[in-house]
């Protein structure tokens, strides 16, 4: 006996009529009409399963802690960053945990199930890192959170940065962070790549750093990195997010960049809420997006994962931890309207993050983890549409979470009296 079946499913990649078989936490089988008893069955009823989805950005050690010490009034990138350090001194190991807690149980309801989080190790005392090491290991059981070491005061303009990010390492933070754009001059930016990536090269770790956060076209370090990238042997560890300059670039500096950046094997990460909400903002009209060149990026074969980047922090007093949010607002900036490419922005909040985070088991394959969830929708552009309810969030094959349906009742002579946001289904 299995211990649960989900039946009559649509998956991301357009079958539908299948069955998913799960037992010991794995999925086991994926057919039509899977013959098997089990402990459990959901009636999928022909809506999309998805595997979960996964934040390939975020910063768990700022979320919910808008208005303290106070509200960001300019609302910009720059006031946020010194909020930050005005809130650091006042931090506390128990307010850290209660709200990164809070923040991954939003999480789980909404079916994002796997988190790459910064953390800010510029603080001698490392709170933060403790606090979400804590954390870390408390959501386990139902969501993987990969800690980033970031010196988001930059790792040689912060006194003693390095040595914080070290110790923070040690402790079992397992990425290298970080803000090459920060630091006090180009050339600082340059050899903060380079120290960095060559520590990741020794320990054997990931490195993904904030790169070129800036409307400023000259602002080249992803250049750097991938050069870095390629020089060490790093090829399909390294991950560049923002990259918000590359659309101010000019086009022919780009089309050189592309390519070292393929033959790098470095990722890229954007984060479509935020980086329009902060960039651009020295512009009158015509105004900027500011979001980096997601289709051009994708042309030219570099993985692309959006994130989520803030929640209710000093940068941003909005967000709710859904990242079909996330991919609405990346497909809308980034005019990624054609079938193919919604479809990319889907991927961009579930495999291509998974992939950038090298996450083992994932996907909606037999062998692969049993995470998965079941939303209001009957294909990912739909899902997009509607940032779908999620019906059921299922973890190592156990519902964690269940949404009831998104109906609305009517009271309209002569029209239904209830009624759904999906299309009816297709003749076809």
């Amino acid at each position: 006996m299995l211990d649960l079946v989900l039946r009559n499913c649509t998956l991301p990649d357009g079958r539908q009529g299948l069955d998913i078989g799960i037992a010991g936490g794995r999925i086991v089988a994926v057919e039509p009409a899977l013959a098997a008893s089990a402990a459990q069955t959901l009636d999928a009823a022909g809506q999309l399963v998805s595997p979960p989805f996964v934040d390939a950005h975020f910063h768990m050690d700022a979320t919910l802690s808008y208005g303290l010490p106070r509200v960001n009034a300019s609302g910009t990138l720059l006031e946020g960053i010194a909020l930050w350090g005005e809130l650091k001194p006042q931090l506390t190991q128990e307010a850290l945990v209660e709200r990164a807690l809070a923040y991954c149980d939003w999480a789980v309801a909404k079916g994002l199930l796997a988190i790459r989080s910064h953390v800010d190790v510029c603080d001698p005392r490392l709170l933060a890192v403790e606090a979400l090491l804590h954390v870390k290991e408390t959501v386990k059981p139902w969501l993987d959170l990969q800690l980033v070491a970031f010196p988001q005061d930059g790792v040689l303009r912060s006194p003693g940065a390095l040595a914080n990010l070290e110790r923070a390492l040690e402790m079992g933070v397992e990425v290298v962070g970080g803000i090459p754009h920060f630091e006090r001059t180009m050339a600082d930016g340059a050899e903060s790549v380079r120290i960095l990536c060559e520590l990741a090269a020794r320990r054997g770790l990931r490195v993904d750093m904030h790169c070129d956060e800036s409307d400023d076209p000259h602002s080249r370090h992803i250049e750097t990195l991938a050069f870095h990238a390629q020089r060490l042997g790093l090829q399909g560890r390294v991950t560049g997010s923002h990259l918000t300059s590359m659309h101010s670039m000019d086009n022919y500096y780009v089309s050189k960049l592309l390519p070292l950046m393929a033959e790098a094997g470095v990722a890229a990460v954007a984060n479509p809420l935020i980086n329009i909400t902060l960039q651009g903002r020295h512009d009158s009209y015509p105004k900027r997006r500011g979001m980096t060149r997601v289709p051009e990026l994708l042309a030219a074969g570099i993985p692309v994962a959006f994130g989520h980047d803030c929640v209710m922090d000093p940068w941003y007093s909005l967000g709710s931890g859904d990242m079909l949010e996330v991919a609405h607002m990346g497909l809308h900036v980034a005019q990624m309207t054609g079938q193919a490419a919604m479809h990319a922005c889907f991927r961009a909040v579930t495999e291509t993050p998974a992939a950038v985070l090298g996450l083992e088991g994932y996907g909606l394959a037999p062998g692969c983890r049993a995470d998965l969830v079941l939303l209001q929708a009957r294909d990912p552009i739909e899902a997009i549409r509607l940032r779908a309810t999620r019906l059921a969030v299922v973890r190592g094959g156990r519902v964690v979470a269940r949404t009831p349906a998104a109906v609305a009742t009517l009271d309209l002579p002569g029209r239904p009296s209830t009624t759904t946001w999906q299309l009816p289904p297709r003749s076809d």
